[in-house]
């Protein structure tokens, strides 16, 4: 497992200074300087979403510890707080509740990724680890992000104790994203396999993360509500980091303790849209119909109180304060970058173009094509968001770097059985296209990463780019083209230059969705 976040060496935290793109040798010293700076900025925006700051600039206790504080709500605690969790940020989350909470926690479940316990103790994140005689049992599963055998038994014990509490008792809940793979407990006859397997059919066709987690709500009992039902009528309170754009309490982990809104139509809806309903096994028909004719209708959670603690726009908002520290005109485009990579991908080429006209002022104004192709680009992603505008304004008689930062979560539609994740993906579709079109007197460089570590089945969080990738991928006798027909990005990233393009930062302890970069130097 790669090592979790580094310490830049100085020369990356360095004061800004020229790069001079040169020949061959100097664009890639001047390339990797650059990445470097890259790289802090990432780590930064990482840093900001840690589960020990969260959790406690969302809990406090009474100088007396009778009280817990959560927001502008109180609740007495005397020997009846529960502790659940699921998600891949959930063991650091539960770490820091144990160091707030620790001699007030009665028992606790959580369910998180397999293999983090040994990776956060390999990389020396004591902070992210129980202690050794924790009253929080651990359950490791879902690897590489699917749910499996080791999950369900997970799912089962968070089940269990749920359904044990009472009126008396206040069960806190701990959520992250890769929650809906770290808690499945599909309702009979539906079975693990069968719910998997639809699952990984309506990803491959690219159904988005909204669309993905009504399918799982319809067919577990823990999802959409169902894990505040289990723990009714004890007090509930969620704390939340969100992987999910535009902070969704509902759709984050599959919502388990915010009341479900879909319909049995709605997911009947999605599997037409994307080809499978006639394909749906017997057993996923069966539970549809019981859902569609049951008399009590939709529960609520009144007794639930879901807070969002963390998110992909407080990991931006600090990566901006950093980038503007160090020099650079920075800017949040949107936290809701959503659609096909490859449209993506278009975009953020569309603007680098766009922006690094704006930035030089011969040629500004001379890209009207291009503008207005990013602009209708803009308005088919429907992103909500957007400060596109505003962003392209401000550039205009800027002077020194730019930074653009950007967040969200795009979805690749599967062609290929090659290695790679939709940030290393975005990183190689972004470098050819930008080698494709002059970009006058501005150098650019391109950087996506998962704030996880992990992107797609990898090792690493993602990939960074320049304008010289195609070039290079040629130097080295690397077919593009192959590679991306292949899906195989992280195959390619891995031989181009020996890896040094990979951004790695080894399991973060966190989750917010992606972060993209893109930066501007005029020269």
């Amino acid at each position: 497992m790669a090592a979790a976040l580094q310490v830049l060496p100085c020369w990356v935290r360095a004061p800004l200074r020229p790069l001079l793109w040169g020949g061959p040798v100097a664009r890639l010293a001047s390339s990797m300087a650059l990445a470097g700076q890259a790289r802090q900025l990432f780590e930064s925006a990482v840093g900001a979403v840690l589960p020990g700051p969260m959790l406690h600039r969302a809990l406090s206790l009474d100088p007396d510890g009778r009280q817990l504080k959560v927001r502008d709500r109180s609740f007495q605690l005397h020997q009846n707080l529960y502790l659940v969790g699921f998600g891949k940020a959930v063991l650091g989350m539960a770490a820091a509740a144990e160091e707030l909470l620790g001699q007030h926690i009665v028992q606790g479940v959580i369910s998180v990724p397999k293999g983090i316990r040994a990776a956060m103790e390999h990389a020396g994140r004591q902070e992210m680890l129980l202690k050794p005689h924790s009253r929080i049992q651990v359950f490791e599963g879902a690897e590489h992000n699917l749910p499996d055998r080791d999950a369900l038994r997970a799912a089962l014990a968070i089940r269990q104790l749920a359904e044990g509490l009472t009126a008396d008792d206040l069960l806190l809940v701990l959520i992250s994203g890769g929650g809906s793979a770290l808690l499945p407990a599909p309702i009979p006859p539906v079975t693990l396999e069968e719910k998997q397997m639809l699952t990984k059919l309506l990803a491959a066709r690219g159904a988005t993360i909204q669309e993905l987690n009504t399918i799982r709500k319809a067919l577990s009992h823990l999802k959409g509500g169902g894990l505040a039902q289990a723990a009714y009528p004890a007090q509930v309170v969620s704390l939340i980091l969100s992987d999910v754009v535009g902070d969704p309490v509902e759709v984050i982990a599959s919502g388990p303790t915010v009341a479900s809104t879909h319909s049995v139509q709605d997911c009947l809806h999605i599997l037409n849209h994307y080809g499978l309903r006639a394909a749906l096994p017997r057993s996923v028909k069966t539970v549809f119909a019981r859902a569609d004719s049951d008399p009590h209708g939709p529960h609520t959670c009144g007794h639930v109180l879901n807070v969002i603690i963390g998110s992909n726009v407080l990991a931006l908002a600090e990566a901006q304060r950093q980038a503007e520290a160090l020099g650079y005109r920075a800017m949040v485009l949107s936290t809701a970058i959503q659609g096909d990579v490859k449209s993506i991908a278009q975009f953020y080429v569309l603007l680098a173009q766009v922006a690094g006209a704006r930035l030089t002022p011969s040629t500004a104004g001379s890209l009207v094509e291009e503008d207005a192709k990013l602009h209708e680009l803009a308005a088919e992603l429907q992103l909500p968001d957007l400060q596109l505008e505003e962003a392209l304004e401000a550039l205009v008689g800027a002077r020194g770097p730019v930074c653009l930062l950007a967040g969200g979560e795009p979805t690749v539609q599967l062609q290929g059985s090659g290695k790679g994740g939709r940030n290393q993906e975005l990183a190689l579709r972004v470098g050819v296209e930008l080698g494709r079109w002059p970009l006058g007197s501005v150098d650019v460089l391109f950087l996506s990463g998962g704030t996880d570590g992990q992107d797609g089945p990898t090792e690493a969080a993602g990939a960074w780019v320049t304008p010289d990738l195609a070039r290079q991928a040629t130097v080295e006798g690397l077919d593009v083209a192959t590679f991306l027909a292949h899906n195989d990005s992280h195959g390619f990233f891995c031989r181009l230059q020996g890896g040094a393009h990979l951004l790695h930062t080894g399991l973060t302890g966190t989750n917010v969705m992606d972060a993209h970069l893109l930066f501007l130097w005029p020269h």
